[in-house]
């Protein structure tokens, strides 16, 4: 059986992944620190599962880790722009350097397909939607710009390595298990704790900035597609949940499955922070076959009942 390697399979993308590949019946190993994720996250698979509790900043660990695996899922990164911003070396380590470890060690040990996580945050703000892989990339954070980094080194090693890789640029994911205790974490679970709570959710800025939203099972097929597609030679595609909505909409929208009417609390705008996102999928669909399979509505309320029946933990 082929060997699928998961790194940062302890977090809220990455478990999700391990789930899926199981379903499958694939034998996954994980590769992650736990720094950001969780060993929680895979309490129900981990028998199922080799974990290997390690850094991607250890190149000896990711080559083993890797080592007789056909593909790697590189979920593994020190995610968030404020983080990013805060501590720039740190977010360049895991995310340029780490993710250069992923690749060698997947290129000398022979491994088929690497696919990246990226972000579509490499964009910035610049005018324009919704965003299509043709535009130019304008990173407004180091966290955007080590993303960036490393699909560039994805290419890179598809055209001189040969190792097959493609980079999906993620658009603002959100789904169960997706942890709203950082001060870093996304605002989906951050609202809904806080309101879960009865707290007025904290919102940075005046609400209308806008987001496509995501949902974490569009992301897993977007994966699962890119283990099977043709060939693939470095290509960047946004994975995005083909909408977008205000972050005061959010509110409104949790506050009606609730039936609640919470206001949110505004304060000011966070440095670094995209004022609008939305994708343009049609690469991914022509490249990997991607649609989404969840709506955002039908998202937020899975989210919603996961948290409520989990007492608002991540």
């Amino acid at each position: 059986m082929s060997k699928i390697v998961v790194t940062g399979g302890g977090g809220f993308i990455g478990s999700h992944l391990v789930r899926a590949l199981l379903s499958q019946g694939k034998r996954v190993t994980v590769l992650d620190n736990f720094s950001t994720g969780h060993p929680g996250n895979l309490s129900e698979v981990q028998a199922d599962c080799e974990i290997i509790e390690g850094d991607i900043r250890d190149y000896a660990t990711v080559h083993k880790a890797v080592r007789g695996a056909t593909a790697v899922l590189h979920q593994a990164a020190l995610p968030s722009v404020p983080r990013s911003i805060r501590d720039p070396l740190s977010s360049n380590e895991v995310n340029i350097t780490g993710t250069l470890h992923v690749l060698q060690a997947s290129a000398a040990a022979g491994v088929e397909r690497l696919v990246f996580a990226g972000s579509s945050s490499v964009y910035g703000n610049q005018p324009g939607l919704p965003r299509v892989e043709t535009m130019r990339t304008a990173p407004a954070s180091p966290y955007a710009l080590n993303k960036l980094a490393g699909e560039t080194y994805a290419r890179l090693y598809a055209e001189l390595f040969g190792l097959e890789t493609v980079t999906l640029r993620y658009f603002n994911v959100f789904g169960p298990r997706q942890n709203p205790d950082s001060e870093y974490a996304a605002v989906i679970p951050k609202f809904i704790r806080a309101m879960l709570s009865g707290q007025s959710p904290h919102i940075h800025g005046d609400g209308r900035q806008s987001r496509d939203f995501t949902y974490i099972d569009n992301v897993i097929e977007a994966n699962l597609l890119a283990l099977k597609a043709p060939l693939l030679r470095g290509e960047a595609a946004n994975i995005g949940g083909g909408g977008s909505v205000a972050l005061a909409d959010i509110v409104d929208r949790i506050n009606g499955m609730l039936g609640l009417q919470i206001e949110p609390v505004h304060g000011p705008d966070r440095q670094g922070d995209v004022k609008h996102s939305h994708a343009d999928i049609g690469l991914a669909e022509r490249l990997l076959g991607y649609r989404p399979v969840v709506a955002f509505d039908e998202g937020l309320k899975r989210t919603l009942g996961w948290y409520q029946e989990n007492k608002g933990v991540g």
